[in-house]
């Protein structure tokens, strides 16, 4: 997936209306995945080194790069080092974040519009991060709610050799770049997530490891 693209499509829109004009069904209907209160604190726990500086981070990163959080896809971007894949929700520690502070999404070649409430995953999210990173053209989820675990998945559909990029509140940006030791810790996460997990496999064309 290049890191630049000439302009960014339509938006395609994972939910809305359906081809009647009924309401699709509430984001609630479309959850697969939940977190736990007991899963809160192995999450909390970077999955890698925590970096401060984009452009020393830059330096380390694999291809393709996914960044997931509006703050580390801006801190990318500003450094040159644009994502091939995005999610942003317009959303950084539970508070809106102001126009002038959110990451220039103008010129991803897709965009992907989808809604996610928080400490859930849904299908229409979980299938967004498989489409984007099969896309072979830079892509941009925008989440209507919040992407707050959306990095553990991206560990699983990202190839090996990739960088999952995410921010740890408080410390800086969470630098992943996915082995065979991230996929099997990120798919035993969602495992221990409550839900549906044949429908989140499903969502992402993977499997659990055995």
């Amino acid at each position: 997936m290049p890191a630049d693209g000439e302009g960014t499509d339509e938006p395609h829109d994972a939910g809305g209306e359906d081809g009647d004009g009924r309401d699709e069904p509430s984001p609630e209907a479309n959850t697969v995945l939940m977190l736990p209160d007991e899963l809160r604190a192995a999450l909390e726990d970077p999955m890698g080194p925590v970096y401060t500086d984009s452009d020393r981070l830059r330096g380390e990163l694999g291809s393709p790069v996914v960044a997931v959080g509006d703050v580390v896809t801006r801190h990318l971007t500003d450094a040159g080092a644009r994502p091939d894949l995005a999610v942003v929700d317009w959303v950084t520690e539970r508070e809106p974040l102001p126009a002038a502070e959110r990451p220039e999404i103008e010129g991803y070649d897709t965009r992907i519009d989808v809604t996610n409430p928080a400490a859930a995953l849904t299908g229409d999210l979980l299938a967004a991060l498989r489409e984007g990173v099969e896309r072979s053209e830079s892509t941009v989820i925008v989440v209507d709610g919040e992407e707050d675990l959306a990095a553990v998945p991206a560990l699983v559909v990202a190839p090996a050799g990739a960088s999952v990029v995410y921010g740890q509140p408080g410390e800086g940006m969470v630098h992943v770049q996915v082995d065979d030791a991230v996929d099997e810790r990120a798919r035993g996460l969602l495992a221990r997530m409550d839900g549906s997990h044949d429908q989140a496999w499903s969502a992402l064309s993977v499997g659990p490891r055995d």
